[in-house]
């Protein structure tokens, strides 16, 4: 027998599963304890149906209990066999059949009311001899869920895990190949090399380095995941220019974009810099993403040697 206990939380699926199993098999007994013909299962629909004046259509009822709406239609197709609720005709569209309990199904709610009662009195009562109340924690865990589904949530955890491995360092001659390299695919994917990208990118010792700027390289053990540059600016509001960060396509998803603009910007506060400015695309929504939450903002009105530029972003630096 599984000990969900060593496990861990990683099977709390599996153990809801159980729980559900277990207070499933309870329920089919207490039903029959109280003459009740009413499958467990069918137990939302039946409730909500109950406690209404009119029909309802199938995805109205759905969005009310919180279920999919095949598995509505499911439950519908059993309780329409057990002759527990029939179909109507929607007035306001023929094709659609909205749903209300017969009054086979209507006998059923009014000698329910005692097991209501029990099962409510006998769950809370139960509820109360436990430290953590089970049903506030789910309704506080479907919350967060909601805001944030796990599947994004374990993309986060593998960033950070994977991001622990990644390593950030200073330009030099050896990662030039590699810096024109990852620049010159994510451009030709997208746009076309301009004579600004050719500058930087042929000689970025002369064109960066000797101007004041400096270059990173994101490195996982020896292989180049992206590269990132901070050009200094001859502009009477902007200091430095971010430019030139590109990241590999096999390290796409791993958060080495967030680690190389961080770093950057680390870089330009301890060259005494009060802000940051860069260039880009909107059709670039990953990227737009990424800058906005390393901080950056909308602005417009900068001449840009680039055509493909469409939006102005700057950081305001707090030293």
């Amino acid at each position: 027998m599984m000990n969900f206990d060593e496990i861990g939380e990683m099977v709390i699926g599996s153990r809801l599963r159980a729980l559900s199993e277990t207070i499933t098999k309870d329920a089919k007994v207490i039903n029959d304890m109280y003459h009740v013909d009413l499958k467990p299962k069918w137990f939302p629909v039946y409730y909500y149906l109950s406690n209404q004046e009119s029909e309802s259509s199938i995805t109205t009822i759905a969005k009310a209990i919180n279920h999919s709406h095949p598995s509505v239609i499911k439950i519908v197709k059993e309780m329409l066999a057990a002759g527990l609720v029939k179909e109507k005709k929607d007035k306001s569209d023929g094709r659609k059949n909205n749903i209300l309990l017969t009054t086979k199904g209507r006998r059923i709610s009014k000698n329910i009311a005692v097991l209501y009662s029990d099962v409510d009195n006998a769950i809370k009562k139960a509820l109360s001899n436990t430290k953590h109340n089970l049903w506030h924690a789910l309704q506080e865990f479907e919350f967060l869920l909601n805001e944030k589904s796990l599947v994004n949530r374990v993309l986060e955890q593998q960033k950070k895990r994977e991001s622990q491995n990644i390593d950030i360092v200073a330009y030099s001659s050896i990662y030039k190949s590699d810096f024109k390299k990852l620049n010159e695919e994510w451009i030709l994917k997208y746009f076309k090399i301009e004579d600004a990208d050719k500058k930087a990118l042929d000689n970025p010792e002369a064109y960066i380095l000797n101007r004041g700027g400096k270059i990173l390289v994101a490195l996982d053990n020896r292989e180049v995941l992206g590269v990132c540059a901070l050009l200094k600016m001859n502009h009477e509001i902007y200091d430095y220019e971010l430019a030139k960060m590109a990241v590999s396509p096999n390290a796409q998803g791993k958060g080495v974009g967030f680690l190389l603009g961080k770093a950057i910007i680390k870089e330009a506060k301890l060259l005494g810099a009060k802000n940051v400015y860069l260039e880009s695309n909107t059709i670039l929504k990953p990227a737009i993403s990424l800058y906005q939450k390393l901080g950056f903002t909308k602005v417009f009105g900068n001449e840009t040697p680039y055509e493909r530029s469409n939006i102005q972003m700057e950081l305001i630096l707090k030293h």
